[in-house]
């Protein structure tokens, strides 16, 4: 029975539907409440016993790395003060995991950033997660589609039913039959990436969490560019499916898209609600707008 052991994270997008804010940093050290995006993805992984942790950079990207990393002079710093919270909060983050930096130097598309990591994975599966989708904590739509994989020993993707003005949004598989039980995973036959509403097999879409094994790579290197001139990983997954190895593994998580503007503020809505801190204040503070 495989396991798997590995995370590869692509995090070389340049994030330009949150310019300005995406300047000068990357879009994933962009916070959630008080924390970045990335370290709530990392801690997604951590919550299910996963510690070894593949980052796909790019250029201007080097705020991630120095985040995940040792800051003795801020250590000092904070015990100087007396602020043992804050000390051992950052002290945590420098020993998440073992992390692994690879640099894509074009934007050539989650296909072409997924292959970069082939070296770094060395033969064995991974599970790949996007840094724009963001779980909240008590969610176990990722040890629901971990579970899956070592169960079938199949390739799994994360899927969930979208709104049909949202098809052209994501890469969208066939539904289950209608024998299926409802939530069960089912084989996959048809991936179409970002399709017209009358053209998508069915409302089921990707949802940026997969449990992939090493024959991927092989595929993607075989695959052309796609939509948006890019090497699209939806066409690696289609030669898996023509084999009877991909499976869909429905999400019933709540999660938020972040890389668009009205689910990232939804997503530091919903966790400040639930921020131990801020909480009882920002409930109270909604109350009382007047909408």
């Amino acid at each position: 029975m495989v396991k798997i052991r590995k995370v590869v994270i692509p995090v070389a997008g340049k994030g330009t539907r949150f310019l300005p804010a995406t300047k000068a940093q990357p879009k994933e050290m962009l916070t959630i409440v008080d924390k970045p995006i990335i370290q709530i993805i990392t801690e997604e992984a951590l919550r299910c016993g996963l510690t070894e942790f593949i980052f796909i950079t790019g250029p201007g990207k080097e705020s991630i790395e120095k985040h995940f990393i040792k800051d003795a002079h801020l250590e000092d710093f904070l015990s100087s003060k007396n602020k043992y919270e804050e000390l051992e909060m950052v002290r945590q983050i420098s020993t998440m995991g073992n992390m692994t930096y690879v640099t894509q130097e074009e934007p050539l598309g989650l296909g072409h950033a997924v292959l970069c990591a082939e070296s770094a994975v060395a033969g064995e599966p991974f599970l790949l997660m996007l840094g724009d989708l963001v779980f909240e904590e008590g969610s176990d739509a990722l040890k629901t589609l971990l579970d899956t994989f070592t169960r079938l020993d199949r390739s799994v993707i994360a899927v969930e039913e979208v709104r049909p003005e949202d098809i052209g949004r994501y890469g969208i598989v066939n539904g289950p039959s209608i024998d299926h039980i409802p939530g069960d995973s089912w084989l996959i036959n048809t991936l179409i990436e970002k399709p017209k509403v009358d053209h998508a097999p069915s409302n089921w879409g990707i949802t940026g969490r997969y449990a992939l094994k090493p024959e991927i790579f092989q595929h993607l290197k075989n695959i052309k560019r796609g939509h948006g001139g890019e090497f699209q990983i939806t066409d690696a997954l289609v030669h898996l499916a023509e084999n009877g190895t991909l499976v869909a593994c429905p999400s019933n998580g709540i999660h938020f898209d972040t890389g668009n503007k009205i689910d990232y503020i939804k997503a530091n809505i919903e966790f400040a609600l639930k921020h131990p801190e801020i909480g009882p204040k920002i409930s109270e503070y909604l109350k009382h707008l007047k909408i």
